[in-house]
């Protein structure tokens, strides 16, 4: 759906411009010098939030990388890395459990939606004020590190600066230290973020995995809240971690083998081995000459039945792909351009950025865009429509609460995505790059495990095409691989949460009824499939030990195409108006006209009152937001354009003196239910334990 350009801007600055404030100053934090390089520090705090079991601790903090730190391995860096992690202890023997690394995709989409609204500790209360513990948080027993990379995402940043912004004219500037800072009214705010300078983050996945491999080695030497006698290391990721994954992977092992053998010449403190142990990717978009063809066959047929675009729609999505300069070929262009003259993928060489970049507008113009015009579903879950009221994105105004930016030790307001890094990524066609099954293929030859995740209701990147590249991987088990039938996976005693293809380290899952986000849809499924990949177990059933039988696989048929789908019920949609496209036309027009009603940032209305009935009585309430007591009484009132905008802001400035228990359990019975979207009775036909 679209929104109109001014509500979308005014809910951009709501929600990325500091919720209309500064963030308070960090207080509590410990800073320590490096031990090996001048001028790097590690500063962090235990903020006692989101994670709230008994003597399990977690840290938030930062690693600050001076300008020239990448300088040693080719990366011209002349701005400063501070990049934000947030790491949970395992629930269970800390001390004897290994580490995973998560990183959300984008390019420039923050962890903390993972951490907060897929597979983290805790789970963001509909008040956006509060937290609920989570039952199949994966730090159960495994240690989590979660990491807004690269800098600028999230709670990173390289230079801090305060900035003004006119909601009326939408001009966003600078403001310098030496301006006094303005006096904020309905229509013009402020607030602190990154540079937004796209030259002062990551060119591409490559230049990334440059930059993460040097926080690693600060922060898995240095920081003293990791002290584990399992030096195992998993990274786990999702969407563009389709390229984060296979890059980071590749490169960390590449660094491992030349310290191992003597022959890296860094610094002192930069010869720390990485012992990678998982690479674990939740629906990535890998490849996209492989994967491009499975945007057109699913739009058009699909295991849900839905016609997502007509015959006539479908035949031209397939001539844009195989006729002559059509997708296809554009990607070949690319490729080849690539491996002759940037063959590291590290943007050097302006011709390769522009034929790459151009190749990507136009496959996403020709095979991606007519799901979005035609269809009428949403992208990262098509088994309901848009605006997608199955996700939630509560976590946007908890993250901006001061008393949780006071917990964590932030010096700015929090984005969830950061447009400067997708257009540094874009500036040099990152996309349609070549290498990423090369990288896999590598991954798996150095005894790494790899395990490909994927919902099957998501199309932004489907499981037909992670299946696709699953069995692009040429390896030495390839031909084992590619026989290996399919088994049901087996996520309790009573429910098969989807099906599995592997052998030996490789295994590639279809996961039932699940968006884009497979643990906020399949809390249960995704947990156990993550457990049985970092601890030696079939993703099937979990009871063969594959370490033990490396050549292990999965028997059964060679598809699962047989399997169909029940289209899900449709969920009552609502808007929270920090999201804007979860809001409808209709709702939009109201927020415009001054007549919605909102509390904690949900427009109330029949269908968020059906699902959220405290919305219509906040003061009994102890966790919601206190009310704006104004104008028209306790509800808030938002009229973009005159006085309903001082009401949010004014309540945004009650909401800075008002400190709740974040964490209290949520009061509504229904509310994990509502949040975790298991749906058994809904499973795949003839798939039912």
């Amino acid at each position: 759906m679209k929104t109109s350009s001014r509500f979308v801007a005014y809910l951009g600055l709501l929600t990325g411009a500091a919720v209309a404030q500064f963030p308070p100053s960090p207080d509590g934090i410990t800073v320590l010098k490096s031990k090996f390089h001048e001028n790097i520090t590690i500063s962090f705090k235990e903020p006692g939030i989101c994670e709230t079991t008994p003597d399990v601790k977690s840290y938030s903090g930062y690693i600050h990388l001076p300008p020239r730190t990448l300088e040693d391995l080719g990366e011209k860096q002349d701005y400063p890395i501070n990049t934000f992690f947030w790491f949970f202890e395992a629930r269970k023997e800390p001390e004897n459990a290994p580490l995973a690394i998560w990183m959300n995709g984008g390019p420039g989409a923050s962890s903390m939606l993972g951490l907060l609204d897929e597979n983290g500790p805790c789970l963001v209360n509909p008040d956006s004020n509060s937290t609920t513990l989570n039952p199949y948080s994966w730090n159960n027993e495994v240690n989590m590190l979660y990491l807004d990379q690269p800098v600028q995402v999230g709670f990173s940043y390289d230079t801090l600066a305060n900035f003004t912004t006119n909601l009326i004219t939408g001009v966003t500037e600078e403001l310098l230290a030496s301006q006094p800072v303005p006096q904020q009214n309905s229509t013009f705010l402020v607030g602190t973020s990154p540079s937004r300078n796209p030259n002062n983050t990551a060119q591409g996945a490559q230049n990334a995995a440059i930059a993460l491999w040097h926080f690693a080695q600060v922060w898995f030497q240095e920081f003293p809240g990791y002290y584990p006698n399992d030096s195992r290391v998993s990274i786990t990721t999702e969407s563009y971690g389709g390229r984060y994954g296979p890059a980071f992977t590749s490169f960390f092992q590449g660094q491992n083998e030349k310290i191992a053998k003597g022959v890296w010449d860094g610094t002192e403190g930069e010869k720390y081995i990485i012992n990678l142990d998982t690479l674990l990717i939740i629906n990535g978009c890998v490849d996209r000459k492989v994967m491009w063809p499975s945007y057109i066959h699913l739009s058009y047929n699909n295991t849900y039945g839905l016609e997502l675009v007509n015959s006539s729609v479908h035949e031209q999505m397939v001539d844009d792909y195989i006729r002559p300069g059509g997708c296809r070929d554009q990607i070949d262009e690319c490729h080849a351009v690539s491996s002759l003259y940037d063959p590291d993928n590290v943007g050097l060489n302006a011709t390769v950025n522009k034929l790459c970049q151009e190749a990507e507008d136009f496959c996403v113009d020709k095979l991606r865009d007519p799901f979005r015009k035609y269809s009428g579903r949403n992208y990262y879950d098509y088994g309901q429509k848009d605006p997608d009221p199955f996700t939630f994105k509560f976590f946007y105004g908890w993250l901006n609460q001061p008393h949780v930016q006071a917990a964590l030790g932030v010096p700015l307001n929090f984005t969830e995505s950061r447009d400067s890094v997708s257009t540094a990524f874009r500036s040099i066609g990152d996309y349609p790059r070549p290498g990423w099954l090369e990288d896999l293929s590598y991954i798996l030859e150095s005894g790494i495990k790899v395990a490909l995740v994927y919902g099957d209701r998501d199309f932004a990147c489907n499981w037909l095409g992670g299946e696709a590249v699953s069995l692009a991987i040429n390896y030495t088990n390839t031909t084992q691989f590619h026989a290996a039938g399919y088994e049901p996976i087996q996520a309790n005693e009573t429910y098969v949460g989807g099906q599995v293809r592997q052998h030996g380290n490789l295994s590639f899952s279809r996961v039932y009824q699940s968006g884009h986000e497979v643990p906020s849809y399949q809390p249960e499924t995704a947990y156990a499939i993550f457990m049985r990949a970092l601890f030696n177990r079939d993703i099937a059933t979990g009871t063969v030990d594959t370490l033990a039988n490396g050549s292990y696989s999965t028997a059964g048929p060679p598809d699962t195409w047989h399997i169909k789908n029940e289209v899900p019920e449709p969920q009552l949609m609502f808007c929270y108006v920090l999201e804007p496209n979860t809001c409808t036309q209709d709702q939009i027009a109201s927020i415009e006209n001054g007549t919605a009603v909102i509390r904690s940032w949900i427009v109330v209305d029949a269908n968020s009152t059906a699902r959220f009935p405290w919305l219509l009585d906040p003061e009994e309430d102890a966790t919601s937001i206190p009310p704006f007591v104004g104008i028209r009484g306790p509800s808030i009132l938002l009229n973009v354009w005159a006085m309903g905008l001082l009401a949010i802001i004014a309540v945004l400035l009650l909401i800075s003196r008002y400190v709740p228990p974040c964490d209290e359990a949520w009061k509504e019975p229904e509310y994990q239910t509502l949040l975790r979207h298991n749906t058994p009775g809904t499973t795949a036909k003839g798939s039912a334990a």
